[in-house]
């Protein structure tokens, strides 16, 4: 009919509008109990209400809502993106409340409202069907996209790399429709949805439709064929054009170090460590520290690249070193070398600027002063580094060049021998001895100099870290990292390094990400250089479960110190919770280049195959191969966490023999001696010898969650001690308590672990359905409960037999 037919009072059948989809339903809701799924229900009604984008969104009036019975539509009409941040934010809200399993789905499509028997406004359309369509696509966990949202959404550079293309799905009446998976971080399920696989399996004899939107004219098409076919046959010319002449040839290795140095930035250099040549050997100390200020000052220019202490400290001299592989190596330009001879109260310092691009000599420059201005001799050296390399420097960067950070030698002396302590904290079982160590040399320093900042400073850094870490989880020790860092920033109240260590006591203390961020932004204004600034920010961005850009900073991090060891390790550990085992494997693989015979990564490396295949055999025998080697590197290696999964009696005596009898910090609580004792017992059947050891540890922690009544990690391993003594209520309220005091969203390892600890507690007291919703629930976010661990470790084998357990631990397997 023509518009002119049409009677002026008549209105159209339909009113069509265009929404923008989000469709949420409960996994597994059929199977609830009435009481069950109205209790569940309220619940997510609650949650998503309130969300910060359906308050908005009901705010503008542009926004309406309908009960689907196991879930519910919410309909938006501003703008695609809309739904897409509704879902990832309720799938963040979700990770705290893990027995609740939905899936979604977001279309954008016409619907018309129309009024229900109740005469309430209800919405019908196409744009319904295709969204529930592409709901009944997903898995719990999944935020699918229909080809047409996706299609918008790709218009936005930030929603690209989160658009993951799943081709197509097989839907109602035979119907194909082109599917998206949206995840980022830990939000959403990168997993392929069950119904692709078992497509993807099936081969389909007959034609299936696919769902389709309106199509190019034909004209349009046989122009667009044609231009494609001549653009074809030119880049086809040009690709032969270019790639003809050359030949595959394998660089020589100088060759190659000289193309390495190519792509060097000019102004960049590695300070390496000086040699000692004085009388008294105890100097090597105030040797390491003339080339550590040199390097210090270098490393407040913002014009330069400088590398960290770390790494150029495993250059140390003795031997001959090949200036361009180590220049290769640490990716710089230029070095700096030279030697130290001090003699009562005379000093002479020797130092040479080398290009090792051409391995030309720059200069050369010796200095014999009193030992008291060897702080100038150090300014005197970066300033004229700074004027070779051509860097541009700022009257403040100049200014802190020139500053000398004490007076006092003796204080000194005592700064670079604490500071040598605190790098080798890494390991739990050193640090226990080594911090304390460091604390009383660094206490020394500042008594003998309280103007000393960067003693104060790391003063701070100590007693955060020994607080975190669980040697000294008490308010008492996170004052002393909190008087310590203002006593700093009384001192220079702009000092980078007062920030720096501001930021860690926020982030160790109190796990505030917001002002620790904050910190550090303002120390990196005058640390331009320091790889610690991006280390942390990795660690919070890891916290805060932002995966991707964490390893965005430990990489950043390890530009300014290639060879640090720690940081590669933290790496590793990374990539180990996304289960990127092949980069976990070649970080381990590259910290053993630094350390080559350093057991704890040997180990961590060997238990690769068991995460990643529940292959055992490597770890066997790298262990045996460690013991052999080493009886008292035992405590480092012999993991009770993996050792169990051997399953013998053998194994059970070797790593309680090889667990120290004080215990071990894991996620900032000691792990008794007595726990393993009582898990051994469990696991092997001995209820008698487990209930007495359990006893025990029960003594000790308890304590510890009465003197610290918000100590996340000390109620979750509580709860395991009493789910292991059969004090289920108890051992439910503890573990529980330990998740709600420390979610995932507020910490996205600790929280996790504790996550996985509430499964265990679970599945010890007999709750086999909130076990394997609680293991579902986490293996949606990057954690270290592997494949090989729920595959061999006995604490699952409550749960083994059931088909949904053993569907998740599929799911894991290696593909």
């Amino acid at each position: 009919m023509n518009a002119q037919d049409t009677p002026a009072d008549s209105k159209p059948d339909l009113q069509l509008e265009i929404a923008h989809l989000l469709l949420i339903d409960v996994v597994g809701y059929s199977k609830l109990l009435v009481n069950e799924e109205i209790e569940l229900l309220q619940e997510l009604n609650q949650i998503v209400r309130d969300t910060e984008c359906f308050r908005a969104a009901e705010a503008s009036g542009k926004f309406n809502r309908v009960s689907t019975g196991d879930g519910m539509a919410l309909l938006f009409f501003r703008s695609p993106e809309e739904p897409v941040r509704c879902a990832l934010e309720i799938s963040k809200t979700l990770q705290d409340h893990p027995r609740i399993q939905v899936r979604m789905g977001v279309h954008s499509g016409p619907v018309n409202r129309v009024t229900d028997v109740n005469d309430k406004t209800n919405f019908a359309g196409s744009g319904i069907n295709v969204a529930q369509r592409v709901l009944d696509c997903g898995d719990a966990g999944h935020i699918l996209l229909s080809g047409h949202v996706a299609e918008d959404l790709a218009e936005y550079r930030h929603w690209q790399p989160y658009l993951h293309d799943l081709g197509e799905c097989e839907v109602k009446h035979g119907l194909r429709l082109h599917l998206f998976n949206l995840y980022k971080d830990n939000l959403g399920n990168s997993q392929v949805p069950e119904r692709l696989k078992r497509g993807k399996r099936s081969k389909q004899v007959s034609p299936v439709r696919p769902i389709t939107f309106p199509r190019w004219p034909k004209s349009v098409l046989v122009v667009t064929l044609l231009v494609s076919a001549v653009a074809l046959v030119i880049s086809s010319l040009i690709l032969f054009h270019r790639a003809s002449p050359l030949r595959t040839r394998v660089p020589a290795p100088e060759a190659a170090t000289t193309s390495a140095l190519a792509a060097i930035p000019e102004k960049s250099i590695a300070v390496l460590p000086f040699e000692n040549l004085s009388d008294e050997k105890e100097n090597a100390y105030f040797t390491d520290g003339v080339q550590d200020e040199i390097l210090t000052g270098l490393s407040r220019v913002a014009d330069l690249k400088v590398i960290s202490r770390t790494s150029v400290m495993q250059y140390k001299t003795g031997t001959k070193r090949n200036l361009r592989e180590i220049a290769t190596d640490l990716g710089v330009a230029h070095v700096l070398e030279g030697s130290v001879q001090r003699a009562g109260g005379r000093v002479r310092v020797n130092a040479q600027l080398i290009d090792a691009r051409t391995d030309s000599h720059l200069w050369a420059e010796r200095y014999d002063r009193d030992v008291v201005d060897v702080f100038a001799i150090e300014g005197e050296l970066a300033g004229k580094i700074v004027a070779q390399l051509q860097a541009k420097i700022s009257p403040t960067e100049k200014a802190a060049i020139e500053k000398a950070p004490t007076t006092d030698l003796v204080a000194y002396d005592r700064y670079l021998r604490a500071q040598e302590l605190f790098a080798d904290t890494s390991d739990p079982i050193h640090a226990r001895e080594k911090l304390p160590q460091a604390a009383h040399l660094l206490e020394e320093a500042v008594t003998r100099d309280p103007h000393f900042l960067q003693a104060w400073c790391l003063l701070s850094r100590v007693h955060g870290v020994a607080y975190f870490r669980g040697h000294d989880h008490t308010p008492a020790r996170l004052d002393l990292a909190y008087a310590t860092v203002q006593a700093a920033l009384r001192l220079q109240e702009d000092a980078g390094e007062a920030h720096l260590a501001l930021a860690n006591y926020y982030y160790h203390g109190f796990r505030d990400y917001r002002r620790a961020r904050s910190e550090l932004a303002i120390a990196q204004r005058t640390l331009p250089n320091n790889a610690d600034v991006f280390r942390l920010t990795g660690f919070i961005d890891r916290r805060e479960g932002h995966w991707e850009e964490a390893t965005r900073n430990l990489e950043r991090a390890l530009e300014l110190d290639p060879r640090n060891f720690f940081i590669l390790q933290q790496l590793a550990l990374t990539y180990q919770s996304q289960r990127r085992y092949a980069d976990e494997a070649r970080t381990y693989d590259r910290a053993l280049t630094i350390v080559p015979a350093d057991p704890a990564t040997r180990i961590l490396r060997a238990l690769i195959a068991l995460d990643w295949r529940a292959d055992i055999k490597p770890f066997q025998a790298t262990l045996a191969t460690l013991l052999a080697e080493n009886r008292s590197v035992a405590s480092d290696v012999d993991l009770p966490r993996y050792a169990l999964c051997e399953r013998t009696a053998a194994a059970a005596t070797r790593t309680l023999t090889n667990y120290p009898r004080e215990g071990v910090v894991n996620n900032g609580v000691n792990y008794p001696y007595a726990y393993w004792q009582g898990a051994v017992a469990r696991c092997q059947g001995d209820s008698a010898k487990a209930r007495t050891a359990f006893t025990a540890a029960r003594r000790e922690v308890e304590k510890t969650v009465e003197e610290q009544p918000d100590f996340a990690a000390g109620f979750s391993l509580l709860g395991m001690i009493d789910a292991g003594l059969e004090r289920k209520e108890e051992a439910l309220r503890e573990g529980r308590r330990g998740c709600e005091l420390l979610p995932i969203s507020k910490d996205a390892i600790d929280g996790a672990d504790l996550a996985i600890n509430l499964a265990q507690i679970y599945a010890w007291t007999g709750e086999k359905d909130r076990a394997i919703e609680q293991i579902a629930a986490v293996e949606r976010v990057p954690n270290t409960l592997s494949y090989g661990l729920l595959k061999l470790h006995p604490y699952w084998d409550p749960l083994r037999g059931d088909s949904r357990f053993e569907k998740i631990v599929a799911s894991l397997a290696p593909k």
